[in-house]
């Protein structure tokens, strides 16, 4: 049977997943992977005479179910054919059954979970990899159009571009909580937002990739953060051979909602290491505390993730003997590119590259 990759291309309007779906094909066959996509569901239903601004609230049910059952049977008919494939399988979806519940209240998605017989969590489960890709309606609003997509509503206007602001966030909360889950920051050069979704897809794919370093700064905070996704972080470092570094993450949301992940990441060559992570159930989680790094106590940590001007930031609250310490990291930003940051933060220090405040050397008892 071939090895088979589900991933999810989503974003926000406007932010270049056509394009992103091209490259995709193109890089991933060449290197021997069959590629199948699984088309946009809403924008089928679209074409076909349905219509989500309609004013009556059962057809608009009816569809919002309907497209909920057909992408997940169209994933499932996919899934069958990547199965007789004789060579390792790349299954990218054009937005995913998660990105329903963004366009419409939390009410009504739940009750189209229960006639569907689903919940969020098993949809979650469906993917090995959510790439979300931040409109161009955040930081990069001379390149928003509705020129490639006639059944767009939110217009290339102050309005219109607020409205794509708003839906870009409703649907990152919607697929926080999968343990890979990576935002595409817009730039200044499309090229470098293309190769970006490349790397991740090739992380997920067990390629080697390069070693590359997130800019990142000790700051204080000093005003009121935007609208933020908040979870609560426990990492402990698990025993491992030389040259490895395995990481075993509890992360929490206010809503109850709790994922553990198992992270490892393994040197391959000089300057190259291939990253590997997996979902684990409570009862693995637990067993595998047993093989906790003896020589490193646990970090713990409050992140409050948030896009800034087209920047995806993560700031991290170290608690316990860490306590103090706040990082604001970068998401995705170039080398070259400069960092936008916000007026509520200071910048004390860059310490992008510095070992010592790497969180596996931040672990280490004293």
């Amino acid at each position: 049977m071939a090895e088979i990759k589900k991933i999810v291309l989503t974003g926000g309007p406007c932010a270049g997943k056509t394009t992103a779906l091209v490259r995709i094909i193109e890089h991933f066959d060449s290197l021997g992977f069959k590629v199948f996509t699984v088309p946009e569901v809403p924008t089928l239903y679209s074409l076909g005479g349905w219509n989500y601004l309609t004013p009556n609230r059962k057809l608009y049910y009816e569809g919002e179910r309907a497209i909920l059952e057909t992408q997940m049977a169209l994933e499932d008919f996919f899934g069958r054919l990547a199965a007789v494939c004789n060579k390792p399988v790349l299954i990218v979806c054009d937005r995913g059954t998660l990105d329903i519940s963004a366009y419409m209240a939390p009410e009504e998605w739940e009750s189209i979970n229960a006639d569907a017989g689903v919940n969020p969590a098993t949809l979650r489960e469906r993917y090995d990899a959510v790439l979300h890709l931040v409109s161009a309606a955040d930081g990069a609003e001379q390149y928003y159009t509705t020129a490639t997509n006639s059944t767009r509503y939110e217009k290339a206007d102050e309005e219109g571009l607020r409205i794509a602001r708003e839906l870009d966030k409703k649907v990152i909360k919607a697929w926080t909580g999968h343990p890979h889950l990576r935002v595409i920051n817009n730039h200044d050069d499309f090229e470098r937002k293309m190769q970006r979704v490349l790397r991740e897809i090739s992380n997920v794919l067990g390629l080697p990739q390069p070693v590359t370093e997130e800019r990142k700064y000790i700051v204080e905070l000093t005003g009121e953060l935007p609208e933020t996704i908040d979870s609560d972080i426990l990492q402990i470092y698990l025993v491992s051979e030389p040259g490895t570094e395995v990481r075993l993450r509890r992360r929490s949301w206010s809503s109850g909602k709790v994922v553990n992940v198992h992270n490892t990441k393994k040197r391959t060559a000089p300057g190259e290491q291939i990253e590997t992570e997996r979902q684990v159930e409570n009862a693995l989680y637990q067993s595998l505390l047993q093989q906790a790094d003896p020589y490193r106590q646990s970090i713990s940590k409050r992140r409050q993730s948030f896009i800034w001007k087209g920047q995806y930031f993560e700031l991290d609250t170290y608690h316990g003997p860490l306590d103090g310490l706040v990082i604001l990291e970068t998401k995705g930003v170039a080398d070259q590119e400069d960092v936008n940051f916000p007026p509520f933060i200071r910048v004390i220090k860059e310490i992008t590259g510095n070992k010592e405040y790497y969180n596996y050397n931040l672990a280490l008892r004293k």
